[in-house]
């Protein structure tokens, strides 16, 4: 009996088709190598050989779930990292009401791009997959959008709550402070260090938090 076939959902222009919870799997094995071997040898060295070798997958296999090859390869590593950036920092980022709130949600970024290093998903966005293609370039900005929109929910949250500046705009207050992580890895890539984004963000929650210190 042939296997029931369903539609994957995905929020690229590619429709990808996948046969069995064995196929789903294969394929998952396939963007986990190829997001591995982007972040250790950068996206221009990545190639689909090395893909193939690191996922124990064939080149017919690696066509039958990506018939348009390398872009469509890179578009689906591209949400996948953009998915764990956002997942990373849950629950924290959906419970920012209060200065603790926010300083554990600080910690949790700096943590993760301290330990990660050169290797963090946002470091590979900003600075190689995410730039590579406009379908990739639309999942990040999707991802920075959405990113944007928890930030100011949070800043609103903080502020009802009598805990945040009350006349800060919510919108270019989130905005700061993505950027302040963006800008922070930025330099983590260069540097291999975390201190700048470490010191952006406390820059950023001391001016948004200080009726709490007052």
């Amino acid at each position: 009996m042939r296997p029931k076939v369903f539609r994957e959902k995905c929020t690229s222009k590619y429709n990808l088709i996948v046969t069995t919870a064995k196929g789903t799997a294969t394929r998952h094995r396939i963007v986990e190598a190829a997001a591995a071997e982007i972040r250790e040898r950068g996206t221009l060295a990545t190639t689909l050989d090395d893909v193939c070798r690191r996922s124990g997958t064939g080149k017919s296999q690696m066509f039958h779930y990506f018939p348009e090859g390398r872009e469509q390869l890179l578009l689906a590593v591209t949400e996948l990292e953009a998915a764990r950036v956002f997942d990373d920092q849950q629950p924290y980022l959906n419970e920012l009401t209060s200065r603790a709130a926010w300083e554990a949600w600080r910690d949790v970024i700096v943590t993760d791009c301290r330990t990660r290093g050169l290797h963090c998903p946002l470091g590979v966005l900003i600075a190689d997959v995410g730039r590579y293609s406009p379908a990739a370039q639309a999942v990040t900005t999707q991802l920075i959008r959405r990113w944007q929109d928890s930030v100011r929910a949070g800043i609103e949250a903080t502020q009802s709550a009598g805990e945040a500046a009350p006349h800060l705009d919510p919108d270019r207050t989130a905005a700061a402070i993505v950027t302040a992580v963006q800008g922070g890895v930025s330099v983590l890539l260069s540097t291999g260090s975390a201190d700048h984004l470490e010191a952006a963000l406390n820059l950023c929650l001391d001016h948004l938090l200080s009726p709490a210190r007052e």
